[in-house]
């Protein structure tokens, strides 16, 4: 990494955000720590691709001072990808605490503790020290797990634990408060993009050449994957302009049921949340009951063994679409147009809602448009701008959708 800039991954409410921390550095005889952001606002972005492209074209920031910064436009989104010890698991603290004080649960809240102080720092977070300093016990945690084997031991664990229970939602509001996700160049996300397919397909490639090795992701990957398949039964993340959404959703008698009830779909903003959900309220009492194989989920889920993965063809980026249909047909990028309108369908056939069928029938002037883009005939008349009306109609069904979200 380009001299200590590191790519760090933060699990909070709006989901898994990646952004870049400066631990320390010295400049001008003074030492400095900082993150990727402006004065008392972090930038933080859904992948390493949407990283490269603000890295790549945005000259003014907190971190543009930094000996190292001039390298990092040099990096491609590959080597923008957090390590594993540089993901940190903000929301997940109280299932933390609720654990034995050993030395990996003592090291995963120290390592938590450090970045969430670093951040408290940089951007005047007066009541996160607050909290950080209402228990004695995080202070003490870099100094291991030795501190919590001593007669005291109990009480400074109890306490710690107590302030998480009470007091770390003041935290991680704190800390959605200060994240933003700023709009990125789409020239150069689409770069950045490239570079990323390009990568996985020299992959997939390597792989094909070997003899008598498939190509799958490996581990407990292919086994979540597999799982899934079994079952029938998709995980599926819904990118809108506020946050990522992980929910599940499968076919019963050809008709798409959703997790979730009485027209409310039960959103997480992280897989790791949603496989919390699934263990605990997100059980039972939902429509997804209906499936012959929920049972096997919810076991699973209980039992500390579910991993959710979810596939590109179940990821539906609504991000940007208005704007696009609003510029005309050629501006819009028909896959993710393709997975949008079957995501609307299968919503509002699920929650008794004609109005996404009657918007995006060929015979409206929506379905017109969108259907020029998803079935393009060059016998057709081109549909003809402005594209107001269209967008608008577009953007009154996504705010139908988002209404229908319902974050846990």
């Amino acid at each position: 990494m380009a001299m200590d800039i590191v790519p760090i991954q933060l699990s909070l409410t709006a989901g898994d955000l990646i952004t870049l921390w400066a631990p320390r550095w010295r400049a001008e005889g003074e030492e400095w720590e900082g993150f990727l952001g402006n004065e008392e606002s972090l930038h933080a972005f859904p992948d390493a691709a949407t990283l490269a492209a603000y890295v790549r074209t945005v000259p003014s920031h907190d971190l543009a001072d930094h000996p190292a910064w001039p390298l990092m436009a040099q990096l491609g989104p590959a080597e923008l990808v957090p390590e594993e010890n540089q993901c940190y698991d903000l929301v997940g603290v109280p299932e933390i605490v609720a654990q034995e004080p050993d030395t990996w649960t003592i090291g995963e809240l120290s390592a938590i503790t450090t970045v969430v102080r670093s951040l408290a720092d940089t951007c005047g977070l007066d009541k996160v020290h607050d909290v950080l300093n209402s228990a004695e016990a995080f202070a003490l945690l870099e100094r291991d797990s030795w501190v919590f084997s001593s007669r005291d031991s109990k009480r400074l664990w109890t306490e710690l634990a107590d302030a998480v229970v009470n007091r770390w939602d003041e935290v991680i509001d704190e800390l959605d408060g200060i994240v933003t996700v700023p709009e990125v160049d789409k020239v150069a996300l689409a770069a950045a993009q490239r570079e990323v397919d390009e990568a996985d397909e020299a992959g997939e490639a390597e792989t094909e050449e070997e003899p008598g090795k498939a190509v799958a992701p490996a581990g407990d990957a292919t086994e979540a994957i597999a799982f899934w398949e079994r079952v029938g039964i998709d995980p599926i993340l819904i990118s809108t302009d506020d946050t990522d959404h992980y929910t599940l959703r499968c076919y019963v008698d050809d008709k798409p049921v959703f997790l979730g009830s009485g027209g409310r779909i039960d959103t997480c903003g992280s897989a790791r949340a949603l496989v919390r959900f699934l263990a605990d309220d997100g059980a039972t009492g939902h429509d997804l009951t209906k499936a012959s194989t929920w049972s096997e989920v919810a076991e699973k889920a209980t039992a500390g063994e579910l991993a959710v993965v979810v596939d590109p063809q179940n990821t539906y980026q609504l991000i940007g679409l208005t704007d696009d249909l609003l510029d005309g047909p050629t501006e819009v990028d028909p896959n993710q147009l393709d997975l949008a309108v079957e995501l609307l369908l299968d919503v509002g056939r699920w929650g008794g809602d004609e109005g996404p069928e009657i918007a995006l029938a060929p015979s409206a002037s929506l379905g017109w448009l969108t259907s020029f883009v998803l079935r393009p005939d060059p016998s057709r008349l081109a549909p003809s701008p402005p594209f107001d009306a269209e967008a608008a109609r577009w953007s009154a069904l996504v705010d139908d959708l988002n209404k229908r979200l319902r974050p846990r």
